[in-house]
């Protein structure tokens, strides 16, 4: 299932998702454990997901809008906090498209889903969001070899100069 164009290996992925409803949930997981090699992390309450959070890896994160105690928005928002790298996703049904399409530049949505979701768009959405997430991910690694070789490069100019001074 491993394309090449993929910069990621899917495996490495870890998808958290948020529904309170066991089935959507079973769908879910069930679809995408037989399409894709993720680690999928099943959550019925958004307060068990934000938990797993603290510690646990996030790629991507897709949550229902309604629930109760907490929406989709609000716990996607709590998890843009904690893992802003990570594209959110959320799933929505035909009335609440207007919250979800406000919701898009407020919480900072990859991209919202109405349901009932098409497999094949879900899984695009899914690779899409990935893909970035892991392009990010590369670019921070090498940012950080930047700065580091950076760092050693004013060290020993610091060192020639102090040597011809």
């Amino acid at each position: 299932m491993n394309d090449m164009s993929v910069p990621f290996a899917e495996k490495d992925a870890t998808v958290v998702i948020v529904d309170d409803e066991s089935m959507v949930l079973a769908s879910l997981q069930s679809f995408l454990e037989l399409e894709t090699e993720y680690t999928i992390r099943p959550f019925t309450s958004p307060q068990e997901a934000l938990d797993y959070s603290r510690d646990g890896a996030v790629d991507l994160v897709v949550s229902d809008f309604l629930m109760p105690d907490m929406n989709g928005i609000q716990m996607l928002e709590e998890f843009g906090r904690r893992h802003p790298h990570a594209p959110r996703v959320l799933l929505t049904g035909y009335a609440d498209k207007e919250s979800a399409i406000q919701a898009i530049n407020e919480v900072g949505l990859f991209q919202y889903i109405e349901k009932p979701w098409d497999n094949s768009n879900l899984l695009v959405v899914f690779r899409n969001a990935l893909e970035r997430r892991f392009l990010v991910k590369a670019l921070q690694s090498k940012i950080a070899e930047i700065d580091k070789a950076e760092g050693r490069l004013s060290g020993l100019q610091n060192d020639i100069l102090k040597t011809f001074i």
